[in-house]
């Protein structure tokens, strides 16, 4: 378990070997899809990649999370068990859960994370999370550093931490609160298969049926970054910080991994004197072969979302696409190619480059860069696009142009960008038949090897010392790297490069076994006794409650009604499909918080009821001002319904309290 003064950059893996580059990037954990049973429904992966994973990052002290955050029918609990023992014994650390009753069941003894799908909000969420043996816990996006400190000042610090999300794509629900996807289609946010109709465009009317916006993108937010508020964070008690993922390709993994890694490490040494010193939570140092830069990798610009209190500016309204750098105008545009003019003089474009720009109605434009040339002028290009320039809309002499792929930034990110080393200091020392070397890594784990060899004077004794350092210092290939070397001699030898290169590697392999040797997973947490009640006695559709043992897990913390799962269909009628701190009234100039002592304007802006539109898709917007929330309204459509009238056929449902149970001895 992380030590309260360590920071954990924890890191996204669609496969194993975009998890191996992480650890290489400067992750101190991992987490990954399992075979099944993940919120990235076509993210799983084997129990082999698994185990490999598992060895490499182990090596380092580092730590692989397995996803196992979907809410699962009683028919899927046994195969989820089983899974569960699978990864453990791939050497798996850490199980992401979200339904409650994976701890009803036979789990092994390996640590388990509350996942940002149970939706933690408050203190008292947090506290029962922490008392039924979480202990880690990944926060709402949507919250305060002050909620955030709150939050931290009602667990336990030895017992339970705090893990949030610093970058990535942000969903506008609560995570956990949405059921639009499955209510339209049947495919389950809550069970890894999101159809993402938040990143759809609507029409927005109000409630005369007046036009408020036409096509907007209008729950599309932009993308998380919250590199401007790390210090910010580690003060108010959060110290997992975690990218956003498991979809994203090598080079986002590389990259955002490696830029966290550089922020941290920079915060820690700044730390390095104060009364709680930081320190990463795995070994070793982290070097790279290129510069991170968050706008090289796909993003929809970036907000830091409510960390810093409710902003005007985190939707991406005009396009849920990347809109990607500025980099020059439209000059001419010829039967095939476009001449531009580059913002900067030094800018150079390549052919399979991506550019793109905002259309008339402002709806982004992609142009995929066949081939590039540059032209007399320093700073112009003449570009061939894949596509014909006449599909290209309102593309004409003076129209801004982004880049939103930079193939030399690609191809760089598709070598070899980094080196990961555990620093070590390496003692050699005379023994009776021969020399022996001694290694101890920054962790304090040590190993010896030795070697018969001949004691040989050396005939230049100063040359002899400094070939000897210079030879043992080549670890090459291994993961370490020499941070002090002392020749504990009686007096110069000359021992043969061969020798010597025996003698480290044989040590090198004798410690890197002794690091593996020594790894000890994290401790499963232990719940209180008696069970801790949970803070609410009546649980809505919005617990997310699908199974017999989730339902059994809350009637034994205290909670006497129960209602089934969204996914359950027993919600037939018009129900809140997603819960979301983002407002569209506030988005647009339309709240009447933002109204207050505007002259001409206060009272006359209420919080009335607004209609998105998509097709025959109609949603409503209903804003709960006292909390500051909006909740998007809807039903499940008769197709979903009669889907799920078919799959009842084949087994049996549950049944669940819709009353108090009698409860005898109460």
């Amino acid at each position: 378990m992380l030590a309260h003064h360590q920071l954990e950059l924890l890191a996204p893996a669609r496969d194993a070997d975009i998890g191996i580059e992480a650890i290489n990037h400067g992750a101190d954990a991992v987490y990954i899809g399992g075979p099944g049973f993940g919120a990235r429904a076509s993210a799983g992966n084997g129990v082999r990649d698994i185990e490999r994973l598992c060895r490499h990052a182990h090596r380092f002290g580092a730590r692989v999370f397995i996803t196992l955050n979907t809410i699962l029918r009683d028919d899927e609990l046994d195969d989820a068990r089983r899974m569960a023992w699978d990864v453990y014994r791939a050497g798996a650390d850490v199980l992401i859960v979200q339904d409650m009753g994976l701890l009803e069941i036979e789990l092994p003894p390996i640590q388990l994370h509350a996942s940002t799908q149970t939706d933690i909000r408050t203190v008292e969420k947090a506290r029962f999370l922490q008392d039924v043996g979480f202990s880690q816990i990944v926060l709402a996006r949507e919250l305060t550093l002050e909620q955030i400190r709150e939050i931290r000042a009602g667990l336990d610090a030895q017992r339970c931490k705090l893990e949030f999300f610093v970058h990535g794509a942000l969903c506008v629900a609560y995570s956990g609160q949405c059921y639009i996807s499955h209510a339209h289609t049947g495919r389950s946010a809550n069970r890894g298969d999101c159809s993402q109709a938040c990143r759809l465009p609507y029409h927005v009317t109000d409630a005369q049926g007046r036009f408020v916006a036409h096509d907007k993108h209008v729950l599309s937010l932009k993308d998380n970054n919250q590199s401007a508020n790390l210090a910010a964070l580690v003060d108010a008690g959060v110290r997992s910080f975690k990218i956003e993922g498991r979809y994203k390709d090598m080079g986002y993994v590389k990259n955002i991994t490696a830029h966290y890694r550089l922020l941290l490490d920079e915060l820690i040494e700044q730390r390095e004197a104060s009364e709680l010193p930081l320190a990463r939570a795995s070994a070793g140092r982290t070097t790279f072969s290129f510069t991170p830069d968050p706008d090289q990798n796909f993003n929809r610009e970036f907000t830091d979302y409510f960390v810093n209190g409710r902003q005007d500016d985190i939707g991406a309204f005009d396009s849920p696409k990347n809109p990607g750098q500025p980099i020059g105008w439209v000059t001419q545009v010829g039967p095939d190619w476009i001449e531009l003019a580059c913002t900067d003089a030094q800018s150079v474009l390549h052919n399979g480059d991506g550019l793109c720009y905002f259309d008339l109605q402002k709806e982004l434009v992609g142009v995929a860069i066949n081939r590039a040339e540059p032209v007399a002028s320093a700073g112009r290009w003449r570009v061939f696009p894949k596509d014909p320039i006449a599909g290209l809309r309102d593309l004409r002499k003076g129209t801004m142009l982004n880049r939103n792929r930079d193939m030399s930034w690609v191809r760089r990110l598709d070598k070899k960008s980094s080196e990961r080393r555990i620093g070590v200091w390496a003692r050699l020392s005379e023994t009776g038949q021969g020399f022996a070397l001694t290694l101890t890594d920054e962790d304090g784990h040590t190993a010896s090897a030795e070697v018969r060899h001949a004691h040989e004077p050396a005939r230049d004794g100063d040359r002899a010392l400094e070939v000897l350092r210079e030879q043992l210092g080549r670890f090459g290939g291994s993961l370490f790297e020499p941070l002090e070397i002392q020749l504990s001699v009686t007096r110069p030898w000359f021992i043969p490069a061969s020798v010597l290169n025996a003698l480290r590697r044989d040590a090198t392999t004798l410690l890197e076994a002794e690091r593996l040797a020594a790894y000890q997973r994290p401790p499963r947490g232990a719940p209180v006794q008696p069970p801790a009640p949970y803070p609410e006695d009546t649980l809505s559709y919005l617990a997310n409650v699908l199974n017999g043992k989730a339902r059994d897990f809350y009637a034994r913390h205290g909670v006497r009604v129960i209602a089934a799962a969204y996914e359950s269909h027993e919600e037939e009628g018009e129900v809140s499909l997603m819960i979301t701190k983002h407002c569209v009234r506030w988005s647009m100039s339309l709240c009447p918080k933002q109204a207050r002592g505007v002259i001409g304007v206060k009272g006359t802006i209420r919080a009335e009821p607004l209609q998105l539109l998509n097709g025959r898709e109609k949603l409503t917007l209903r804003f709960d001002c006292k909390p500051c929330e909006m909740h998007v309204v809807g039903r499940i459509k008769p197709s979903v319904l009669n889907q799920r009238t078919r799959e009842l056929a084949r087994g049996v449902p549950l049944t669940f309290y819709r009353t108090r149970p009698a409860v005898s001895g109460r």
